[in-house]
């Protein structure tokens, strides 16, 4: 006898903050908190946590979304001989102008997703629904736009680190008990509002797409749902899915995004790079990040930053 297939069982929740709201957890976020994290912050050393956008990038593109690309749409001799901006060939030799546009899918390189970005059975976070909030365009709620700045508390979950590995084993579920011991190896406990940094040392290989991309290490559902118990703000990861794949439920795909996302409101940033914080042993920082504005867009580019208390705090 066989056991039966996992099932996620994911609904969407009503938000506890009203019918309007669009935060979803990120009501946890405190300016007193904030203030508090600030004033414990060593400003001689700020960690950047993002990564370069370059044409060849690795990116997710198995379900047809398009590679990164960046075009010039002025040079400084093509503007002396299409003269678009009208002044003439003398001006435009004096003044050397450049231009560029971006092509790219919104989750490609580091980057947050919005609450749109995944659902259950029509509906959004807070039961905003396709019917009704879903535009020819775009979403007209849960939007990256609504995205506040993020200045909080991070802590670092370095569940490679605890097992002792560069990298965690594809598809390897981090569970319940990786994520406590990693707070016991530190002494602290998750508080609200917090974001949880997950490292599962895929990084240490950017930006090699056939060791960063697919059967991503990441969070087990169960070690999902334990995170979002304890009320934080946000949760990040060092690869492109925050939760581990390919799927262990037979009902969902991406049964984390549909958890963090839909059920706990809880926005998902990918793609981080954590290695310098694990290597220089920064377990809890203050982090500082904000996204892109783009309404109603599911997710945007975002350039977080770490800074490191200082000792005595």
């Amino acid at each position: 006898m066989t056991d039966a297939p996992a099932r996620a069982n994911i609904k969407v929740t009503t938000s506890p903050w009203g019918p309007e709201d669009q935060l979803g957890a990120l009501n946890y976020l405190d300016p007193v908190r904030a203030a508090h994290v600030l004033a414990r912050a060593d400003g001689r050393r700020v960690y950047d946590l993002s990564i370069d956008y370059f044409v060849g990038m690795p990116s997710f593109q198995a379900a047809g979304d398009p590679a990164y690309q960046l075009f010039m749409s002025h040079t400084p001799q093509g503007t002396v001989v299409d003269n678009l901006n009208g002044v003439g060939s003398e001006v435009n030799r004096h003044v050397c102008y450049s231009g560029d546009v971006v092509f790219m899918y919104t989750h490609t390189g580091t980057h947050i997703d919005a609450l749109n970005h995944f659902g259950v059975d029509g509906e959004i976070y807070n039961n905003f629904k396709v019917d009704e909030h879903l535009g020819s365009r775009n979403w007209t709620r849960g939007g990256a736009e609504q995205i506040p700045p993020i200045v909080t508390r991070g802590v670092l979950f370095d569940v490679a680190g605890l097992k002792g590995v560069e990298c965690l084993d594809p598809s390897y579920a981090i569970s319940i008990e990786d994520l406590q011991g990693c707070l016991e190896r530190i002494g602290t406990e998750l508080q609200a509002g917090d974001v949880a940094l997950i490292r599962t040392g895929r990084m240490a290989f950017w930006p090699d797409g056939s060791k960063v991309l697919g059967n991503p290490p990441g969070v087990g559902l169960a070690a999902a749902r334990w995170l979002t118990e304890q009320k934080i703000a946000a949760v990040a990861a060092d690869q492109e899915c925050v939760e581990v794949g390919p799927s262990e439920q037979e009902d969902n795909w991406l049964p984390g995004h549909c958890h963090f996302l839909a059920e706990a409101g809880v926005p998902m940033i990918e793609l981080i790079d954590l290695e310098e914080l694990a290597r220089d042993g920064v377990t809890e920082c203050a982090f500082i990040a904000a996204p892109i504005r783009l309404r109603g867009a599911s997710g945007a580019p975002l350039r977080p930053l770490a800074i490191p208390f200082h000792p005595t705090t």
